[in-house]
């Protein structure tokens, strides 16, 4: 990436550069500021809420697969593992976003690509590219506040 002109071969890299450098649009300074600010509070309430939400629909789910089908049992599975995954790497990610550390951001990062993984495999594929997009510009948006 000499000249500037071309994407980097990493992903980070290449996020970043489509995401931030050749974004169309940028987040207003203030706003990052509070999602960086104010993120990691938002995120521990939504994972404190979530978690008997995630037990119960665990203990649904696990009761229904017998009854349901292999059809089912297979998304319950992959939505369940993607579920867990995901909340055990946000919990391990606040205290790094709430030091804004790039070790936070990073977690962050892998929780947004198992979030994306997952829908995937679920079939839902737009909403699942919806999704990735929105979600990794906001994050690539915020990362150069992380150090």
């Amino acid at each position: 990436m000499a000249d500037g002109t071309e994407a980097p071969k990493d992903l980070i890299g290449f996020l970043n550069f489509y995401l931030v450098e050749k974004a169309p649009f940028q987040i207003p300074d203030g706003i990052r500021e509070f999602l960086v600010k104010y993120g990691p509070w938002i995120m521990l309430v939504f994972m404190v809420l979530s978690v008997p939400t995630i037990l119960i629909v665990l203990g649904i789910g696990t009761f229904a697969v017998p009854f349901a089908g292999a059809g089912y049992a297979t998304g319950f599975g992959i939505a369940a593992i993607g579920a867990i995954i995901n909340l055990v790497l946000n919990a391990l990610a606040l205290p790094g976003l709430f030091a804004r550390k790039m070790s936070g951001w990073t977690l962050l990062f892998y929780a947004e690509l198992v979030s994306i993984a997952t829908q995937l495999l679920q079939g839902a594929i737009v909403s699942g590219i919806i999704g990735a997009v929105i979600g990794l510009y906001i994050l690539f948006q915020v990362r150069a506040l992380y150090k």
